[in-house]
């Protein structure tokens, strides 16, 4: 296989589409290094693993002597991305967006090599546009080509508002592929219409217009829904090596290919051994644990990876209960869905009917079978599937 192959298979690994990839190619073959972009508005205060599948593909580049170019769109984020969203998102302010980009310089180079990584703001050049620059930007799409993005195209037809400034965050996440003269630009398959629009921009702008890289959107520890802190299915890559460790062994046997897909570093050549391994009879847990070691160690350090396992293995495999349990009040006469609810052990009480259903709720380490079940005034100790628990005072 020739080193243009190589390069081709390691930036194809868990890619939902290249646009154009005979762009890609054409790129490629000239040999010089490519401007690799990929934006993160700093909504919200901590990056997760579902923030690094992007992270990993442009780890990827970095390794294939690309420079990447890490963009926090501390202005866009003011704006708040629309993409997937029913409703018009509050703003958050320049305060606010500063803080947590803060945090995403200091937790990015867990996976970049800081040696071969920019770290831009968009409000380097979006602050320089005056009100004329915006209005002729503006003017270089209609209202009905952004009306045929799926979510405002939805809310439109429901009769759901959306604000103006929204119609014009696809516009500027384009403007900055122009500001930086991207030759590449990553995100997420729900970023599709912006990534093209940043196409679209750039031979507006006479450069040459960039290939785009779509990857999926790695699915949450409930296996259904994008990963997502405020839906409570992440893994913060901030967290402790136990909580992390025992997050990834919480996840299902079949997520597990996707997991390692898309955030791992194993060569593709060990993930199908791994398979072939499992169909000829081999535990699928001792694979996860593999997966989880990998991540902690990642994220902390070897030894840390290492004693993660041995707790894990001793807290669950041999039914130890974890110190320090968070603890909570609640009145007696409440029924054990909304305890668990409150307890902050799922995110919903249909949740907690459905684990106690699946039988993977126990009281006191007996399994409960009952949604009715109602608390009585002492002490309960309540156990969620593998590794949550909560001891509820009930008065």
């Amino acid at each position: 296989m020739s080193t243009l192959d190589q390069s081709l298979e390691l930036i194809r690994r868990g890619t939902e589409e290249i646009l154009i990839e005979e762009d890609l190619l054409w790129r490629l073959k000239i040999g010089k290094p490519l401007r690799i972009k990929a934006g993160f508005d700093p909504t919200a205060p901590d990056l997760h693993l579902g923030h690094t599948v992007l992270l990993n593909k442009m780890r990827q580049f970095q390794e294939l002597g690309h420079t990447v170019m890490f963009l926090i769109g501390d202005f866009t984020g003011m704006i708040g991305d629309p993409s997937g969203k029913n409703e018009t998102r509050p703003p958050l302010t320049r305060e606010q967006v500063a803080e947590n980009a803060k945090t995403y310089r200091a937790q990015v180079f867990k996976v970049l090599d800081p040696e071969k990584t920019q770290i831009c703001f968009n409000s380097e050049w979006m602050d320089k546009l005056s009100p004329v620059d915006l209005i002729k930007l503006a003017a270089t799409h209609t209202v009905a080509r952004l009306l045929e993005r799926e979510d405002f195209h939805k809310r439109y037809t429901s009769n759901q508002p959306i604000a103006i400034h929204e119609l014009l965050y696809p516009l500027l996440q384009g403007y900055d592929s122009v500001a930086m003269q991207a030759d590449i630009e990553l995100g997420g398959t729900d970023q599709k219409f912006n990534l093209l629009m940043g196409r679209e921009l750039q031979k507006h702008f006479g450069q040459k217009p960039q290939v785009v890289i779509t990857m999926p959107l790695l699915l949450g520890l409930d296996g259904v829904k994008k990963m997502s802190k405020s839906l409570g299915n992440y893994i913060g890559i901030d967290e402790k090596p136990n909580d992390i460790f025992g997050k990834i062994m919480s996840i299902s046997d079949d997520l597990m290919w996707l997991y390692f897909e898309l955030i791992s570093f194993k060569p593709m050549t060990d993930i199908k051994r791994f398979r072939l391994e499992i169909a000829e009879g081999l535990n699928p847990r001792d694979i996860k644990f593999l997966l989880a070691e990998e991540i902690v160690e990642r994220f902390h350090d070897r030894a840390m990876a290492r004693l993660a396992r041995e707790n894990f293995i001793a807290q669950f495999q041999q039914g130890v209960i974890p110190e320090n349990l968070p603890e909570i009040r609640l009145a007696s006469g409440m029924k054990i869905p909304n305890a668990i609810k409150a307890a902050g052990l799922t995110a919903s009480t249909s949740d907690a009917i459905r684990m106690i259903d699946q039988g993977a709720v126990k009281i006191n380490g007996e399994r409960l079978s009952d949604a009715d079940y109602v608390l009585q005034a002492g002490e309960v100790i309540v156990q969620v599937g593998k590794r949550r628990f909560a001891k509820i005072i009930v008065i």
